[in-house]
């Protein structure tokens, strides 16, 4: 099957309503299916929401019970993985015979992260990806992912793997991902810069790839009221204005950028394009130097309490 459409969905989370954000997603899964994509990709934070302008009430060495209460509001809207979102949404890729990989707010105790799921078109939870470094402001609400997560999922067009937002500015972390020889890089992201279309189109040369961007749609009038917001508290202006993306591995845009509204970009997919494109470069084989550059990675899960029963 060397040819497949793809979509990116360009689209805002539903405020402060997790539920209707998945019935959203549901809705939005089985309409990239009718459009005949096999594969989807949805942005960073989908479910659960991007939180951009909100700054939980914190500056250096002081919070606020506002802010706490900010972020506990945050904390309700996250979800469990696995748990009853994840399940309702593996029925929906079931049905529409679909993947999907989708950004969402994961719940682990007392943290948050930003996560990316993958499910397939059987009807399954097929893994995930934790955001390594959250950027900048995003460490006051997110914590840290670790190697363990570096996931690749086998499709019937090859590896799909998933990089979130600024993650694709950690050189070492793109050729780790680049290893698992993706076919199917996905970039869920909260960035709408001029620069970062250009970065899809190097990410797509680099790694030989197809690149699949997805960004919100975002109005502040989307955003949810419970949050201060510092960057406007006009409902009209955009937080996100999408951006959103497909490449193919010699970085030709094949759909997008579209920065009009929430949308669905498709595009059909040759994957002989992945084997010609690497005739003349392969970052992790005939274009590498192992003799002079080497990359170890710890995809051990760094857990902080380990029973000694379960010690080997």
């Amino acid at each position: 099957m060397a040819k497949f459409v793809a979509a990116v969905v360009q689209a805002a989370s539903v405020a402060a309503d997790t539920p209707a954000t998945v019935e959203k997603t549901i809705r939005l899964i089985h309409e990239c299916a009718g459009r005949g994509a096999k594969l989807a990709v949805f942005p960073e934070a989908f479910i659960g929401g991007y939180p951009k302008g909100a700054d939980f009430g914190i500056s250096i060495g002081r919070r606020t019970f506002e802010g706490r209460e900010e972020f506990r509001a945050y904390y309700e809207h996250a979800i469990e993985v696995p748990g009853a979102e994840t399940r309702a949404i593996a029925q929906a890729t079931g049905e529409a015979g679909i993947f999907a990989t989708i950004g969402v707010i994961e719940r682990d105790g007392g943290t948050l992260y930003c996560t990316v799921l993958f499910f397939g078109p059987e009807g399954e939870l097929l893994g995930k990806h934790r955001k390594l470094m959250p950027t900048a402001a995003e460490r006051l609400c997110w914590g840290f992912g670790d190697g363990s997560t570096l996931t690749a999922v086998p499709t019937p067009w090859g590896n799909m793997g998933a990089v979130i937002c600024w993650e694709n500015y950690m050189p070492l972390l793109r050729t780790a991902m680049y290893n698992k020889q993706l076919a199917i890089y996905c970039a869920p992201t909260a960035d709408d810069r001029d620069t970062w279309v250009p970065t899809m189109q190097h990410v797509a040369l680099e790694g030989r790839c197809f690149v699949l961007s997805a960004c919100q749609y975002l109005k502040r009038g989307e955003f949810p009221d419970v949050f201060q917001n510092r960057i406007t508290d006009d409902a009209d202006e955009v937080l996100m204005r999408g951006g959103s993306v497909i490449v193919d591995p010699y970085g030709k845009i094949l759909a997008g950028p579209d920065f009009s509204g929430e949308c669905i970009l498709v595009a059909e997919l040759d994957t002989n394009d992945l084997a010609r494109s690497k005739i003349d470069f392969d970052v992790v084989g005939h274009y590498a130097r192992p003799d002079v550059f080497q990359l170890t990675v710890e995809d051990r899960a760094m857990r902080i309490v380990q029973s000694a029963s379960e010690k080997p």
